[in-house]
This record gives structure tokens, sequence and C-alpha cells, in this order.
């Protein structure tokens, strides 16, 4: 196995539910995420070919870990369809335009929403879906 590296010195809190991507290109998907959504890479492990064995990722705060398919071991690439990476921040067209900038598709623009926060929606070309949520102000 490749050596494995770290950059965020700190260790990220580990609580709560950690959401954990396989993805077809990890490495590409952790540099977007850092692009996008301002990740900070906590640790990685490489594998001899080259494909991603872990990746530890913290976006605003919280872990996010992924790594590439790996068929030949029983973990084939399943595309997301059924989940939605959720951002809650208060800034969100800060955040909006950089995940844009940087390539993520929209699916819904953003908008004050029925529950009175403003949402928007996008995707990522790993098929990955994310929502960005600015909470609505007191009045």
């Amino acid at each position: 196995m490749a050596e494995a590296t770290q950059t965020v010195t700190e260790t990220p809190a580990m609580k709560g539910v950690i959401p954990y991507l396989s993805v077809v290109g990890a490495s590409d998907a952790a540099a977007f995420y850092k692009t996008a959504f301002g990740a900070e890479e906590y640790m990685r492990m490489p594998s001899e070919d080259g494909r991603l064995l872990h990746c530890h990722l913290i976006i605003n705060e919280g872990s996010l870990m992924l790594s590439d398919a790996f068929p030949e071991h029983g973990y084939g690439h399943q595309p997301s369809h059924s989940f939605t990476m959720q951002l809650v921040v208060p800034d969100l067209d800060r955040w909006w335009t950089r995940a844009v900038e940087a390539g993520a598709h929209v699916v819904t623009e953003p908008q004050v929403m029925f529950w009175g926060d403003r949402y928007g929606s996008l995707k990522d070309a790993w098929g990955v879906h994310w929502a960005i949520n600015e909470p609505a102000k007191p009045a």
C-alpha cells in the first residue's frame, strides 16, 4: 500500500453520522470538494494502483469520507440516487457561487422555501446530490 498522508493537523470530531461515499475517481472528487466546498483534507490512503482506499475530508466542520469503488473486492460503484449531502451555512450565496464556479450542476436555484430558509440544490460530476441551506434570520 502507498503511504498515507495527512494535511489537517487537528483531529476532527468523530461523532454523529459521518457520510462515506464510494465513487469512481475519488482523488478527483476530493480535489473538487476542496475547490467547491472548501474541504480540508485530514487523511488520504492511496492504493498501489492509484485509487484511494480512504480519504477523510472536513467540510463546514463536519467529516466526509470517501474512497474509490473496488468491484474486485465486492465494493462496486452504486450511483447516488437516494440521499443528499446537506450543508447548513449562514451565507448561502458564497457557498453556492464557489460550488457552481467549481463545476457543480444546478438542480434547484437558491430561493426562499416554504419552511422559510433559503435553499438550493446541486449535483456534482460523481452523481452526488448536494443541498445548501441558509436558515431564516429571526424576525
